[in-house]
């Protein structure tokens, strides 16, 4: 099971003096089971790649894939492998709609078919992966919450899905430390337990690096790099700043860290690694 590009290319607003080819033959091949982040700087081509994979732009060429089946086909099929797929916008808190958080959540489920109780328990399980409480805020108007449980609504009614792949486009901008953190460790536990294939479009090399397994690197509408998280941020330095794409900030700390004489091994990749690396050189328990 897996996602697959195949040779695509996307234009915007073709054939006029405001065209834009925003993607270029791209292809590429993502696992069911896989958590893998594309970044890029703004205008690469990470959110209109997004939403060739979630069915909401067609390909100028080139084929969209979903478990074998072109999503871009008139079928059932295609309407079917569309909906395996489940896509949180940057700002999704703009998309609510319902009188309470218990309707919003539950619009999704509902227009898949499930039952009442089918329902109920993936709202359920969705406010709990997003840290709101049911009993608190079910009834409550999505409209007069803070702007990060607004924000947490809307994601949780895109969990509530249970879709087989997740694309998150920039889904930490506007939280606050805390409510990130816990989304994102909600969000790894679906990950481990489900097996279901995550992108994320970040434009945070931390949140890339720590949670990422695999790297893909868009610029100006094309693939330049795709590869293990180790190998794009250690290996590849130089092609990153060609896409003018930044490395984690442990990793920069580390080469000054290792220019003043501090013998740590490896290059730490995350901030937890970075502070045990350093404990280890100074031989601090």
């Amino acid at each position: 099971m897996s996602i697959e590009i195949k040779n695509v290319s996307y234009t915007y607003t073709p054939k006029t003096p405001f065209a834009q080819q925003a993607l270029k033959n791209v292809s590429l091949t993502i696992a069911k089971g896989e958590f893998v982040a594309v970044i890029g700087q703004t205008g690469s081509g990470k959110s209109t790649l997004a939403e060739h994979i979630a069915g909401l732009l067609k390909p100028s060429k080139g084929q969209v894939c979903i478990d074998g089946v072109d999503v871009n086909e008139k079928s059932p099929k295609a309407k079917s492998a569309r909906q395996k797929v489940g896509m949180v916008f940057q700002y999704p808190e703009e998309q609510l709609f319902a009188e309470t958080v218990y309707e919003d959540i539950a619009f999704g489920p509902r227009n898949q078919g499930k039952t009442v109780e089918e329902v109920d328990g993936a709202v359920r399980r969705a406010m709990e992966v997003v840290a709101l409480d049911f009993a608190t805020f079910a009834n409550r108007s999505p409209f007069q919450l803070s702007g990060g449980q607004m924000r947490r609504v809307a994601m949780a009614g895109i969990f509530a899905m249970e879709s087989d792949y997740l694309i998150l486009d920039e889904p930490s901008a506007g939280l606050d430390p805390k409510s990130r953190d816990t989304v994102f460790e909600q969000l790894m536990e679906i990950f481990r337990s489900r097996q279901i294939g995550i992108i994320l479009i970040t434009h945070s090399m931390e949140e890339a690096a720590l949670y990422a397994q695999r790297i893909l690197v868009m610029s100006h509408g094309e693939l330049c790099l795709d590869g293990k998280t180790t190998d794009i941020f250690l290996k590849a330095r130089a092609d990153l700043t060609q896409a003018m794409v930044d490395v984690p900030e442990s990793v920069k700390l580390t080469s000054e860290l290792k220019e003043h004489g501090l013998a740590i091994e490896g290059v730490p990749l995350t901030k937890d690694e970075l502070v045990t690396a350093i404990k280890k050189a100074k031989g601090w328990n």
